[in-house]
């Protein structure tokens, strides 16, 4: 941690030593967060991950209902026996139990497959879109000018007083109205 502290406020000094040297570099800050919550794909990926999750849900859901009735099926079988009907009532129970095993099983691993196709899809559906983005970031650093542009959004960045805060001009480059509400934090 100390390494990376240290590295930021290396990078920092050499930065704007670099900035004194050379007056004619500009600095600029936009918050990349607001930018892309701003961006109509962003919306579709999210309504297309819920759809998902909620189908993925149904699913897990279904399992653990018939997970339940095949338990409850046993517990009455189990209030069934008795030492007449003892071997036979026990073998039964035996064949349950493994069929609640393996259900068991089945959901947990129902899951686990169903949030690993989450993560997937959200990679799949958001990269597109951060790539988008970044390229606007650059196209309008580019035509303004900017030697640095630092994202707000980042954590990193502890203050900044000056530069250019060209959120907006990146969010008209994507189309979007720049009257956009910001997002919910």
């Amino acid at each position: 941690m100390r390494k990376l502290i240290s590295a930021f406020f290396l990078a920092a000094g050499l930065l704007f030593t670099a900035n004194i040297a050379n007056a004619q570099q500009k600095l600029a800050h936009l918050n990349s967060a607001v930018i892309i919550e701003a961006m109509p794909e962003v919306k579709t990926a999210r309504g297309t991950l819920e759809t998902i999750q909620k189908a993925k849900q149904g699913e897990i859901e279904k399992m653990i209902t018939e997970y339940q009735s095949k338990l409850k099926a046993a517990q009455d079988k189990e209030k069934t026996m008795s030492e007449a009907n003892k071997e036979v009532v026990g073998k039964e129970l035996q064949t349950m139990g493994a069929e609640l095993q393996d259900l068991e099983k089945r959901i947990t691993d129902a899951r686990t497959k169903a949030q690993q196709e989450l993560e997937a899809k959200n990679a799949e559906l958001f990269n597109p879109i951060q790539v988008k983005a970044d390229n606007a970031i650059k196209a309008v650093s580019k035509e303004k000018g900017f030697a640095y542009v630092f994202d707000t959004a980042n954590q990193a960045l502890i203050y900044w007083d000056g530069g250019e805060d060209i959120t907006n001009a990146v969010k008209t480059k994507l189309g979007i109205s720049t009257t956009a509400a910001a997002p919910k934090k």
